[in-house]
């Protein structure tokens, strides 16, 4: 298959798994788990959002960096585009701001460790991808320092206690949201060396890769 069919079919994974994520981040997680409500914690676009690194790290593999770039612009167009229709600017602006710097993050760290040991790539990439990606979305999503771009949500602004159990210590809820969110990320990034690990040896280098 040529180089161009096969970011094509990146791209459209990449759109879908972004297009799930927008979607199924509308619907909380129901549960408790040690007191705490998952449903105030999490949703299910926690579970597929990680598969966005998954995409990009193989094509980052297989094609290099540039593809790779390529493949993130797409899911990025589709992202912003929904999120703009679905959600209110705010929201969208850091969604999209959130997607690009974290998946360009990736590829950079990804690229510059893809000769070492075959799971130290993807997992750094998405480690420090996944981190700085929560940490803009919520920020620029609820912190008050960023009311320049939209209201803020008082309700996320609220100070309670961590994950709604820990009394000693009330934090804006926004900052359990994203704790949250991030344990999901962190853990899937580490799940997902299985599959990375499997389609490795199907999906070799075109040529040699440069930034």
């Amino acid at each position: 298959m040529r180089q161009s069919q096969s970011v094509i079919i990146y791209s459209l994974l990449m759109a879908g798994v972004v297009l799930a994520s927008n979607i199924l981040v509308q619907y909380p997680v129901q549960g408790m788990v040690y007191g705490i409500s998952l449903a105030d914690l999490l949703t299910w676009g926690a579970f597929t959002y990680p598969l966005a690194f998954l995409v990009n790290d193989l094509t980052n593999r297989q094609f290099g960096p540039t593809a790779a770039r390529k493949v993130v612009i797409a899911g990025f167009v589709v992202g912003v585009a929904f999120s703009f229709y679905a959600s209110v600017p705010r929201i969208a602006i850091a969604s999209g701001t959130a997607f690009l710097v974290g998946q360009f993050l990736d590829i950079t760290l990804f690229n510059r460790l893809r000769r070492q040991s075959w799971w130290k790539a993807p997992l750094v990439g998405s480690l420090f991808g996944s981190i700085l990606d929560t940490v803009l979305f919520f920020s620029i999503s609820f912190a008050a320092i960023f009311a320049f771009i939209g209201a803020n949500d008082e309700f996320a602004l609220g100070v309670a206690p961590l994950f709604g159990v820990f009394p000693f210590l009330d934090v804006p809820r926004w900052v359990s949201w994203a704790l949250g969110d991030l344990s999901v990320k962190l853990i899937f990034s580490l799940v997902m060396l299985l599959p990375y690990g499997a389609l490795m040896t199907w999906l070799r280098p075109m040529r040699p890769v440069n930034g």
